[in-house]
């Protein structure tokens, strides 16, 4: 009789469905966008990990992949869809420009998406291969894997009471 049932906790359960059911949506303003494509294409199959279904809309997504370069006049932009997605949400800077600001180092490049919204994976390069991006959904099913249930939404509340962006007038 003991073969025909499994014991596990609730929270397990819910921690395996975010882990394999990402929505990503795509911010994409660069050439990492491209690759973007290519990791969501057939040759590389993002389906086996769970991240298949794009949104184009963030009320949709709890998956935010920003690729490529952020000025500021965007930031604000970026921080609206970020606050209009579904919690709890997740946060990937793909590519050198949307992690460090890339080579563009001046007055009009955001130095870092960490500057506005809580980034939860990085993934370095210019641009980075569809390999690297498909390593970067790994690192963060396994972060979510981790994570208590109230966890994440938990440190967004703490997030949000902090001052994230502060414009330059």
């Amino acid at each position: 009789m003991s073969d025909n049932f499994l014991t596990t906790k609730l929270s397990e359960v819910v921690a395996w469905g975010r882990k394999y059911s990402l929505w990503p949506m795509p911010f994409g303003t660069a050439c990492c966008a491209i690759e973007f494509m290519g990791a969501v294409s057939n040759a590389f199959d993002v389906s086996r990990f769970g991240a298949e279904v794009v949104r184009f809309s963030p009320r949709q997504s709890d998956l935010l992949m920003v690729l490529g370069t952020i000025n500021y006049k965007q930031a604000p932009i970026l921080k609206k869809v970020y606050e209009q997605m579904v919690e709890p949400k997740y946060v990937m800077a793909v590519g050198a420009c949307a992690t460090c600001g890339g080579f563009y180092d001046n007055y009009a490049v955001l130095q870092g998406i960490d500057e506005v919204i809580p980034v939860d994976v990085y993934i370095p390069g210019c641009p980075p291969r569809p390999e690297q991006i498909l390593l970067g959904i790994v690192k963060l099913q396994e972060k979510i894997e981790k994570e208590a249930v109230g966890e994440k939404v938990s440190d967004l509340k703490r997030a949000q009471d902090k001052v994230l962006y502060s414009a330059k007038v």
